[in-house]
């Protein structure tokens, strides 16, 4: 074979491998109440859904009963797994929360998951996963950590945020900033619908923190938006006599409001 042929049919092959792999999908917990703001009586009674998901792509994954389900609020920690009904969609495994909303203040609905064994990436997935609801006008606390072993601490009120909106964030692991680390973002189409990107590149956005953990990102559309900070645990895990890496995500949930058009101040007054 000449030197020319070699290099043609090398080239062919390269392109046959590029053609064949595809991104693989990113992963995330999902913690989604039925309504971000509770502002009446009358919407208090609500419902978190929670399963581990594509949401771009809609496509699941089996979410096993997780290590713990709680709501934060008012300096207090509400222990409410036992609360949780199995709520299966796609075949897959989903749990929801039917929560009512007593008296005002901020309520974060925190996940945390048993670890997920990937065989595609080879490790293991814990996502500590939360969602904020702020009730009745009160939203104070917004900006300060749970104490969990990894989140993202949000830097903008999280319950205030139109699509297009700079969202900024804080990435911390054991309570420290993590400087440098990559920050997974997916939007969240609803039940049933699926996302479109141009290219399966997009389907996943991804930014860096910065030196005090800091990230920002402004999302294009209205909706609930996914924020995945990952980092390595400085532990493993074993399956089959094998210990394996363990992925440590801290999700972050919001919904970003569509801006509503300006109406004439007398119609407003109705």
């Amino acid at each position: 074979m000449t030197s020319q042929k070699r290099l043609f049919m090398s080239a062919i092959l390269a392109a046959l491998i590029c053609f064949s792999v595809s991104p693989a999908a990113a992963h995330f917990g999902m913690v989604i109440p039925s309504a971000p703001t509770v502002m009446t009586t009358a919407d208090a009674d609500i419902t978190v859904e929670v399963k581990f998901w594509h949401p771009f792509e809609n496509q699941g994954m089996n979410l096993a009963v997780p290590k713990s389900f709680q709501i934060f609020s008012g300096g207090q920690a509400q222990d409410v797994l036992a609360q949780l009904k199995r709520a299966d969609q796609s075949g897959f495994q989903a749990f929801s929360l039917p929560y009512k909303i007593a008296k005002p203040g901020l309520y974060a609905f925190v996940m945390e998951p048993e670890p997920y064994w990937e065989p595609e990436e080879d490790k293991f997935i814990i996502h500590h996963t939360k969602a904020y609801v702020d009730a009745f006008g009160d939203d104070e606390g917004w900006n300060e950590p749970l104490g969990l072993k990894t989140e993202i601490v949000p830097l903008i009120k999280p319950g205030a945020v139109y699509a297009g909106n700079v969202f900024v964030g804080r990435a911390l692991l054991d309570g420290q900033p993590v400087a440098g680390g990559e920050v997974e973002i997916e939007w969240y189409p609803g039940p049933d619908k699926i996302g479109q990107a141009p290219f399966e590149t997009m389907v996943t956005q991804v930014v860096l923190t910065d030196a005090n953990g800091v990230f920002c990102f402004a999302p294009p559309v209205a909706g609930w938006w996914g924020f995945a900070a990952l980092n390595d645990a400085d532990f493993k895990l074993p399956i089959d006599g094998e210990e394996k890496d363990v992925e440590l995500g801290a999700v972050l949930w919001v919904y970003f409001h569509e801006f509503l058009p300006a109406v004439p101040a007398a119609d407003a007054a109705k």
